[in-house]
């Protein structure tokens, strides 16, 4: 008896639990034996001694000092009733998934084991299966089905085709055992696993995007649009009514005051195609020709997988808890500036090309560079500017590109054909550097932001205004260049005391470098997001530009 006080007595400790055990919410406060959770104990450390020590078992009961989380004496303890609740309440969950179904059959065992009585063995063994599953909710949950692991070696594996491409994960903060542990201090299983959904990037609103879609699929989804050609507006088409039924399901279509409901594409139906294109990141033209047709028959079925893919990738980015915040979506082609969690600025962006794809990464924006020279890197020397050398001496000069004898005070600039370039075009060494002077024609335009990382990525203006009219915009080789620059600084300059903007207006019409520190330094995510809802509660799909959903989804896990 002694043994089995100190043992409570310690795990209260450890987990903050005084509280809850005198107050009566503890699952142990509400046990009719402490000799039935002692003998309970026993048989739990015993059993568990032949498991690794990394087991999730052994971890889990090692940290709550083998006391029993699932059983009590006479019934099942309201942590069981509270994960089946959980489990059978979760909207997101396949009722047909080996995870629901375990659920069930558990349920089942609990009713059969303590409706007949049964042995201590029986209850130790229903408190082992139930931690068993609810570790596989809790993974489900918490980590979600992508298999990082494959992924990231498909991203390793493209280096064979030059293509080098990066995503860092951020490991979600909670774990199935914190979880467990915010729960018994807490007193409730269901509220634990609220804390623990994550709070950006509008991760509820997607949930329940993915909740209505599934309702779509059990209502029978939507059948394919055979269209061919464009419709004109006032004319009369077979498909028009499937069409109308095609956006009425996913909300784009709402009924016209006046509007009948016949053949005729009309302005109402027109209204709701362009609703439709907005939010697939379409020209919102109201014609339907390839790509509307395309982003229509996707299946609902394909839909609900980009949805959970997304709503996974949520889960491992990094949690911010910043007054301001910059996302910058690839699928988007879109900046985001965030402040206190709602958008206050947002620009289009040009982002890597698919054999230069701009990695996924967190960082923080610490400074900015105002007329700003370009270094150039030696992948580009190699891969562009040296055959340019070779077939005209003069390619760098007319580009403003100087060409130095290396990276010091001391290097000496050199013409272009002072070099026999054919000796580095496959160089593992480059002794040469190669910088744009700052002006119009620099290929970083007139403002840098810099947020110092491995993959020498930041933001930057750019000389090629033009291509921001394009609705797909990946043309550069990893850096994000901005279509508003000037107005990004304005806004840095309204919270930072070393930002004067009208003065910075003035160094910007002259070549003088000019380094501005940042003393509120802004966070910055770059993410790929290709469903998500934005900030007025619009769902949105974006195409899948460097084919990463497809990696991805190609070992999506099945619970």
């Amino acid at each position: 008896m002694i043994k089995l006080k100190n043992r409570i007595i310690h795990l209260l400790m450890g987990i903050g639990l005084f509280s809850v055990l005198f107050f009566g919410q503890s699952t142990l406060a509400k046990t009719g034996s402490l000799e039935f959770h002692e003998a309970v104990s026993d048989v739990m450390m015993n059993s568990l001694q032949t498991q690794p020590k990394n087991s999730f078992l052994r971890k889990l009961y090692t940290q709550l000092f083998f006391i029993p989380l699932w059983i009590d004496e006479e019934a099942a303890s309201s942590f069981t009733n509270e994960l089946f609740a959980q489990i059978k309440g979760d909207k997101t969950l396949n009722h047909t998934s080996r995870l629901y179904q375990d659920m069930l059959l558990l349920e089942q065992k609990v009713a059969k084991v303590y409706g007949n009585a049964g042995t201590l063995s029986q209850k130790v063994d229903l408190e082992f299966r139930i931690s068993q599953l609810y570790k596989g909710y809790a993974d489900y949950t918490l980590y979600g089905s992508i298999n990082w692991g494959a992924f990231k070696a498909r991203l390793f594996n493209l280096k064979a085709q030059d293509i080098n491409a990066g995503w860092d994960t951020h490991r979600p903060r909670v774990t199935p055992l914190s979880l467990i542990e915010d729960a018994m201090i807490n007193g409730s299983l269901e509220e634990a696993f609220k804390r623990a959904e994550p709070k950006e990037y509008h991760y509820a609103a997607l949930k329940k995007a993915l909740i209505r879609y599934l309702e779509i699929q059990q209502s029978g989804g939507w059948v394919p649009l055979h269209l061919k050609g464009s419709l004109k507006l006032g004319k009369p088409y077979e498909i028009v009514p499937l069409l109308r039924e095609r956006l009425r399901a996913t909300g784009d279509y709402q009924p016209c005051s006046g509007s009948k409901e016949g053949l005729v594409y009309d302005a109402c139906l027109k209204k709701a195609v362009i609703h439709f294109q907005k939010r697939n990141g379409l020209v919102p033209n109201g014609v339907i020709e390839k790509n509307t047709r395309e982003a229509l028959n996707q299946t609902i079925e394909q839909r609900i997988l980009t949805l959970r893919l997304n709503l996974d990738r949520i889960k491992w980015l990094k949690e911010r808890h910043s007054k301001r915040h910059i996302i910058v979506n690839i699928p988007a082609f879109t900046l985001y500036f965030e402040e206190d969690g709602k958008l206050r600025q947002s620009m289009k962006v040009i982002t890597g090309k698919r054999n230069h794809p701009t990695p996924i990464f967190s960082n923080t924006v610490q400074y900015i560079i105002l007329n700003p020279y370009w270094n150039v890197p030696k992948s580009i020397i190699q891969k562009e500017m040296i055959p340019k050398l070779l077939r005209n001496p003069n390619a760098m000069a007319k580009k403003g590109i100087e060409i130095h004898t290396g990276w010091g005070k001391d290097a000496r600039k050199i013409n272009g054909g002072a070099i026999d370039w054919s000796r580095y075009r496959y160089s593992k060494n480059m002794p040469f550097r190669f910088a744009q002077v700052p002006g119009t024609q620099n290929a970083l335009g007139k403002v840098k932001f810099l947020f110092p990382n491995r993959y020498s990525v930041y933001m930057h203006d750019t000389p090629t205004k033009n291509l921001f009219k394009r609705s797909v915009r990946a043309f550069s080789h990893g850096c994000i260049r901005l279509e508003q620059p000037r107005e990004l600084l304005q806004t840095f300059s309204t919270f930072n005391s070393t930002v004067d903007f009208d003065r910075a207006q003035k160094i910007l019409k002259g070549r003088k470098r000019t380094h501005l520190n940042l003393n509120e330094k802004v966070p910055v995510d770059v993410v790929y997001l290709t469903a998500w809802v934005d900030y007025d509660g619009v769902l949105q799909f974006r195409n899948d530009v460097y084919g990463y959903d497809k990696m991805q989804l190609s070992s999506f896990r099945k619970w």
